[in-house]
């Protein structure tokens, strides 16, 4: 388990299972006469899809925040140390889960920082569900079939459809090392040289848990794919977007074609050079301080 300091696990029941979530306690985060925890506002951190994604995405990110937010960064539905049903999920599961975690663990709107599809989930609930959310700040945001152009390809889709050969593809291709390091560094990151071993073990030991594969072979399926510019133009949730020039998944040329169809809403847009999917874990130190700045920004403050 990848536990940074003075954080410690928590859980809370949803009507699809425990969630497991990462917030900061204990004397580490308290200063003599500092105010209670639970009195701060919350900054609450989702990680994206692929295999062996987990809260740890963000844990070299949301530590430098516990000293002035409450911080909640939990393991979604079918990944890290959350609950794994025993089936394929659909975008619904994830719609109830993340909004029932929020209800259980918010009781203000709250500020969400997330990542790829998740991102793209987390629009589509301020949607419909504006009340829970003070602001967004999104990673390269995607519903992977934006602008009818879908990610997934139907040959693969249909292969893993297959009975047993969805297990094996997972086993051989997803869930071990050599395969992790292998898409880390050739899709995930644009240089392959900030992928190091610990980065390496905790997608491995989120891949590895017990029907793992539901939750991956899910997503790699198409079964959790929309296209996300069909609701980007509903947003009113103040938003800002981070991108990897080197993002191969969604190029920042869409997130910015998604980003001009509501610039009300979608008020900042940061392309960063050499680098791709995942700036949280790329370049952390970068993605914090923009994460400040936007804070501020989006805010009033």
């Amino acid at each position: 388990m990848f536990l940074p300091l003075g954080f410690e696990l928590r859980s809370v029941m949803t009507a699809m299972g425990k969630i497991v979530y990462y917030t900061a306690e204990g004397e580490l985060w308290q200063t003599k006469g500092s105010t209670v925890k639970e009195d701060l506002p919350t900054l609450l951190f989702l990680h994206g899809f692929g295999g062996g994604s987990s809260a740890y995405e963000w844990s070299k990110v949301y530590p430098a925040f516990a000293d002035e937010y409450r911080i909640l960064a939990p393991d979604l539905i079918g990944w890290g140390n959350s609950h794994h049903p025993q089936r394929y999920y659909q975008i619904d599961d994830y719609f109830q889960s993340i909004t029932e975690f929020i209800e259980q663990t918010c009781t203000e709107p709250v500020a969400v920082i997330a990542s790829s599809l998740t991102a793209g989930f987390i629009i589509r609930l301020a949607v419909t569900n504006p009340h829970l959310f003070k602001c967004l700040i999104l990673t390269a945001p995607s519903g992977l079939a934006d602008f009818g152009e879908n990610s997934v390809s139907n040959f693969f889709s249909q292969l893993l459809s297959i009975p047993g050969v969805d297990s094996l593809i997972y086993n051989l291709g997803i869930a071990n090392k050599s395969a992790i390091r292998t898409f880390l560094e050739e899709r995930q990151f644009a240089d392959s040289n900030r992928v190091y071993e610990e980065i390496v073990a905790a997608y491995l030991e989120s891949a590895s848990q017990p029907n793992a594969e539901y939750a991956a072979l899910s997503f790699v399926r198409g079964n959790l794919s929309f296209n996300l510019s069909l609701y980007i133009s509903q947003l009113n949730v103040p938003t800002a977007f981070i991108w990897g020039k080197e993002s191969q998944f969604s190029k920042p040329e869409l997130g910015r074609r998604l980003a001009n169809l509501n610039p009300n809403s979608v008020r900042y847009f940061e392309e960063l050079e050499n680098v791709g999917l995942t700036p949280q874990l790329e370049v952390p130190a970068i993605t914090i301080g923009l994460i400040r700045k936007f804070l501020r920004l989006l805010n009033g403050n």
